[in-house]
């Protein structure tokens, strides 16, 4: 298969979806690229009650005109313009031709190891709200939630509200930032209302400087030890949701050649990056939110279309949403001693599973894959290179096709598309 786009837009969660319905509403013949099956990303789920900001998109979407390839997945480029995607049912390749790239890839959890987090219902946050939005009965079943971030507390809610005994919400920073950051949320009304709405919507005990050292269980988790300042006791739990806030997608953007500094791509004030051509919108440029993501889309859709004048109106806007970003990622650091939670036994890489043994004394990331295969399973490191990046102080430093597992078949037509 192979289509050619005036746009075409990799990821449809907010920022994907507000940067195709912007270009198709400038005329331009668009595509939208997504790996799930219906568009919204983990954020606006199918199944989920959805706001009334996410109905508005979906509604304008379908009436856009814009080109959907849902259930498809990049894992390849044969240049800037032209990317290789696989079909998740059946294996069909597509060569996507495009004026403009425009990349919402998003973000994922980032996962701390510790003993006991490969054991059975140990997922991420997120996970665990996506796996119960999809069917999982979770009624009655205890969880504890950890880790650091917003999504904590919007996870934890949604499990009470499905009938979920949450045990604890465990938030790693200590109560004095966090209550620094409420006040510097105050400038933003609408996500202070946000965080009280969930805060009010359970009974549950919201423990600060407080996190998972340990998972215990045989076939399944049974309890964990909790850690708060010299305090340690075990909670019994079905299921822990652990996540230590965001790490963004950005193996398509250094794929393609775009600048990439301190994890996230750098744009200008079009959403343009480093490479002719290629946009960039959301998650990947800075962890903000769901209000930022559509409107950096927004201004990336514009900009693509050559509305600049349109998408410098907007750009005041962002700005002012970008100091959520950078006090977000303060109040989210992570405690020093959290690189302690590791000993020699336990796995840092699940798809190879290599112990932090094998990791110690190891130069940088590049020495570790060739020495012990971390980094090397069907993830592609995605798991375990952000946690050494956070344990070890690496950086994966290239970035090769397949950006994902792929058909052979798939494969060789991307061989062919490169020569």
């Amino acid at each position: 298969m192979r289509d050619s786009f005036d746009v075409l837009v990799v990821g449809a969660g907010p920022a994907g979806l507000a940067a195709a319905v912007t270009a198709a509403a400038c005329g331009r013949r668009v595509g939208l690229v997504d790996d799930n099956p219906a568009a919204g990303g983990q954020i606006w789920r199918s199944g989920a009650a959805l706001p009334r900001a996410a109905r508005g998109w979906m509604a304008r979407l379908e009436a856009s005109g814009v080109v959907r390839l849902q259930g498809w997945r990049v894992f390849d480029a044969a240049g800037p313009t032209v990317l290789l995607a696989e079909r998740n049912a059946g294996g069909a390749v597509a060569e996507l031709h495009a004026g403009k790239v425009i990349l919402a890839t998003g973000a994922r959890e980032r996962f701390l190891p510790f003993p006991g987090w490969t054991l059975p219902n140990v997922t991420g946050a997120g996970g665990l709200d996506a796996l119960v939005r999809g069917g999982l009965p979770i009624a009655g079943k205890r969880v504890v939630v950890a880790g650091t971030g917003p999504l904590l507390l919007a996870v934890a809610a949604h499990l009470a509200e499905r009938g979920a005994r949450v045990v604890a919400v465990c938030e790693q920073a200590p109560l004095g930032r966090l209550a620094r950051f409420g006040l510097q949320v105050l400038r933003e009304p609408g996500k202070l209302w946000q965080g009280g709405r969930y805060r009010m919507s359970m009974r549950t005990p919201l423990l600060t400087g407080c996190w998972v050292t340990a998972a215990h269980g045989k076939e399944r988790v049974r309890s964990v030890t909790l850690r708060q300042g010299k305090k340690h006791w075990e909670a019994g739990c079905d299921y822990l949701a652990c996540g230590y806030h965001l790490v963004a997608n950005g193996e398509l953007a250094a794929l393609l050649g775009c600048r990439i500094e301190e994890g996230f791509v750098t744009t200008d004030e079009q959403m343009r990056t480093s490479v002719a051509e290629v946009y960039c919108a959301g998650e990947p440029t800075g962890i903000g939110g769901v209000e930022l993501s559509q409107l950096e889309g927004q201004m990336a859709g514009l900009a693509a279309c050559g509305r600049i004048d349109a998408a410098r109106r907007l750009a005041e806007r962002r700005r002012r949403r970008l100091g959520f970003v950078r006090d977000l990622a303060a109040v989210c650091r992570l405690d020093p001693e959290l690189r302690e939670l590791a000993t020699d036994e336990t796995v840092v890489c699940r798809c190879e599973d290599v112990p932090m043994e094998a990791l110690r004394g190891r130069a940088n990331w590049r020495e570790a894959k060739l020495q012990t295969r971390c980094g090397m399973g069907p993830c592609q490191g995605r798991v375990c290179g952000a946690a050494t990046e956070f344990l070890l102080g690496w950086a994966a430093d290239s970035v090769r096709p397949p950006l994902f597992p792929a058909r052979v078949g798939s494969l060789a037509a991307a061989g062919l598309q490169n020569k």
